[in-house]
C-alpha cells in the first residue's frame, strides 16, 4: 500500500452499469453530499476518487473563482488579464 493510503477493508461490488456506492461513513468523513462532484483519476492500476474542487483554468487556484464564458477564473488572473490592456 502506498504511503499515506489507509485500507478501510471495505469492498463494494460494481452493479450492471459499473456503479459503486460509497459507504455513508466515508461520505460523512469527506463531507460529500448528494450531487457533489467526484473527480476520477488513475495512478497505474489504482482508481483515485476525490471530491471535485473547481479551480482556475489558468493558474489552478481554488480561491475566489468565478465562471466567465463557461470557464473558471480566479480574481488574481482576472485582474492580471485586465491589466494587459
Amino acid at each position: 500500500m502506498a504511503e499515506g493510503i489507509k485500507s478501510t477493508g471495505i469492498v463494494r461490488q460494481l452493479d450492471t452499469l459499473g456503479r459503486i456506492v460509497l459507504p455513508i461513513e466515508m461520505r460523512r468523513t469527506l463531507d460529500l453530499k448528494e450531487k457533489d462532484g467526484i473527480e476520477i483519476s488513475v495512478d497505474g492500476e489504482r482508481i483515485i476518487l476525490q471530491k471535485y474542487v473547481p479551480n482556475c483554468v489558468l493558474c489552478g487556484s481554488t480561491v475566489n473563482t468565478q465562471e466567465f464564458r463557461g470557464k473558471l477564473l480566479c480574481e488574481e488572473c482576472i485582474r492580471a488579464i485586465s491589466e494587459l490592456r
